[in-house]
C-alpha cells in the first residue's frame, strides 16, 4: 500500500472505460493519500483518501465522513489520517466493498 503525503492528486485511474468492481487481494492494491489541513488556532485536521487501483473506487472520503479531527499538532493529524487509511483498507481486504 502506498502511502503518499503532500498535495491533493489529481487521480484519474480509468478516464474511458467502465471497469467491473474488484476487490483487492493485498495492500499493494490499495493507495493511501494522507495529510492535513488548519492551523494552530482553529485545530489541525487530518484529510485522508482512499483508492483501490484494482477498479478505482474510492474508498474514503464518502458522503457523511467525520471529520478526522482537531489535533493540537500537524504530526498528530497526519498519523491520524494514516492510521484511518490503514484500518479502511485492512476492513477492505477482510470484506470487499463492491
Amino acid at each position: 500500500m502506498a502511502h503518499i503525503t503532500g498535495k491533493r492528486p489529481k487521480l484519474v485511474l480509468y478516464p474511458t472505460k467502465p471497469v467491473p468492481p474488484t476487490a483487492g487481494t493485498a495492500e499493494g492494491d490499495f493507495v493511501v493519500y494522507a495529510s492535513y489541513r488548519g492551523t494552530e488556532a482553529s485545530g489541525f485536521y487530518g484529510k485522508l483518501k482512499v483508492v483501490r487501483t484494482t477498479d478505482g473506487r474510492l474508498l474514503y472520503p464518502f458522503d457523511g465522513a467525520a471529520p478526522i479531527g482537531p489535533f493540537p499538532t500537524k504530526q498528530e493529524a497526519s498519523v491520524a489520517a494514516v492510521t484511518l487509511g490503514t484500518e479502511i483498507v485492512a476492513a477492505d481486504l477482510a470484506y470487499p466493498e463492491l
